[in-house]
């Protein structure tokens, strides 16, 4: 007879099948002689399925025997209590199995756990900040430009008339594109802070001419009209390059970590110069409309945004290098102060010859003075950032003895063509990694410096610095080799 087969797994029992017989079944009697026998018990089997006693369609009937008239079936056993608690009956609603969609989905005997998850890992450490006092000495002194920028909006207004100084605004914004790209170009070794930037070109353009013409009227009311020649020539260079030096001296007070070399003290002063050109521009160029209409603004904008636009960037930036060699010299306050005087005596002279030519041969004195001055600027620029590189290439070299950098990785970081190739390697690699190979650059370079500052002794927070920039140098170098 077929059997119905299970749903998988052995099968269970039924809820009505009662726990299995006693294992010592009671012996049949034997038939008495002349007695017919007794009809045969039915064996009651633990493993029963459900509905076998029941009629099944299709399946064959019942023996005979069972039919007969008058059988009845015995009556069920009746089982103790240590019975059933030694029995294999399990209830039916306890010995259901979930249904799986598939054999495929059934589980494993073992199923690994899942790895457990890592602890955070820690970000790229931040640098040590600024001095509190440095920061509040910055924005201290960016509500003073806020008010002197007040003071001058409204004197452009009165004298010059909106029109006019609109009109120079929009044509002064040309040589200060040109000065502050070329500024850019120079700074691009180790850029300075975008805040000390803006600051360095908010002063000269806003405090520098404004205190300039609080002194020339205080000047003009203490001792009258001067003469053109003398205001020009001798006035002019002293209280302009005055407060444009102590612009870049006050820079140097407030960030000293971020002044810490003549490139440093050319950049500052450069960017003072342009911002002061910047508004004296505006200036010329609106009297010159006013005066003279669009023909004698026409030449003075070929004379100043032209043929000079780096004039006063060039005049201040020999303070600034003085201040920058100080600096890099470890030298005090008081010294630092000294240089920047004789720096500043340097830019006087300069402005002076400068203004002195328009009262002579101009163009003669440009060609045979003015230009070999400024051929002269560019190539101290050029020997500067070697001095730079030399350095940056001795510090790093210094890690690279410890282990922290290989000797190909200081040539790359230490050098302009090292740095070209490095960024062209970057952009090869999955995602373009120029990114990271900037950053990398960057605080590589920043690490030289801060090793300078450390070696000098002129910053407590070097050491800290220093771990900091390790860090985040080794994290760059592990994301950029990453797969």
């Amino acid at each position: 007879m077929l059997l119905p087969m299970s749903s998988g797994g052995p099968s269970q029992p039924s809820p009505y099948t009662p726990p299995p017989a006693p294992q010592h079944p009671p012996a049949q009697q034997a038939p008495t002689p002349g007695q017919p026998p007794a009809a045969p018990q039915p064996q009651a089997y633990p493993q029963q399925q459900p509905g076998y006693a029941q009629q099944q369609p299709g399946y064959p009937q019942q023996q005979p025997g069972y039919a007969q008239p008058g059988y009845q079936p015995p009556a069920p056993q009746q089982y103790s209590a240590q019975q059933y608690a030694q029995s294999n009956y399990t209830p039916a609603q306890f010995t259901q199995r979930p249904a799986y969609a598939s054999v495929l989905a059934q589980p494993t005997p073992y199923s690994p756990p899942a790895p457990a998850a890592p602890s955070p890992a820690q970000g790229l450490p931040a640098l040590p900040a600024a001095r509190r006092g440095g920061r509040i000495a910055l924005y201290s002194l960016f509500g003073f430009l806020g008010l002197l920028l007040l003071a001058l909006i409204a004197y452009f207004g009165l004298f010059l008339g909106p029109l006019a100084s609109i009109i120079g605004l929009v044509l002064a914004l040309v040589p200060l594109a040109i000065v502050f790209f070329v500024v850019r170009m120079i700074d691009r070794w180790e850029p300075e802070p975008k805040s000390l930037v803006f600051f360095a070109i908010a002063w000269g353009a806003i405090a520098a001419v404004g205190l300039t013409l609080l002194v020339d009227l205080g000047l003009t009311a203490v001792l009258g009209f001067r003469g053109e020649v003398a205001g020009a020539v001798i006035q002019a260079p002293i209280v302009e390059e005055f407060w444009k030096g102590f612009g870049v001296f006050l820079i140097f007070l407030i960030a000293r970590r971020a002044f810490d070399g003549p490139v440093d003290g050319v950049v500052y002063g450069a960017l003072v110069g342009a911002g002061f050109a910047f508004t004296e521009n505006i200036q010329y160029f609106a009297i010159s409309l006013i005066e003279g209409g669009g023909e004698q603004l026409t030449v003075t904008f070929i004379l100043r945004a032209i043929m000079s636009p780096f004039a006063h960037a060039m005049f201040t930036s020999l303070t600034g290098l003085a201040i920058g060699l100080a600096a890099r010299r470890h030298a005090s306050t008081g010294a630092v102060l000294g240089f920047g005087l004789l720096g500043m005596l340097g830019a006087m002279f300069l402005h002076g010859l400068w203004n002195g030519s328009s009262f002579a041969n101009f163009f003669l004195l440009y060609f045979v003075l003015q230009v070999p001055l400024f051929v002269g600027f560019i190539f101290g620029i050029i020997a500067l950032r070697r001095e730079e590189s030399r350095l940056t290439r001795a510090r790093l070299g210094d890690y690279a003895a410890a282990g922290w950098f290989t000797p190909e990785e200081v040539t790359m970081l230490a050098t302009p063509a090292g740095r070209k190739t490095g960024l062209g390697w970057a952009s090869q690699l999955r995602g373009d990694r120029r990114p990271l190979m900037r950053e990398f650059i960057k605080d590589a370079t920043t690490l030289a410096s801060v090793r300078q500052r450390a070696i000098t002794g002129r910053d407590p927070m070097a050491p800290a610095d220093e771990q900091a920039l390790l860090a985040r140098t080794r994290a760059t170098r592990a994301a950029l080799l990453a797969y």
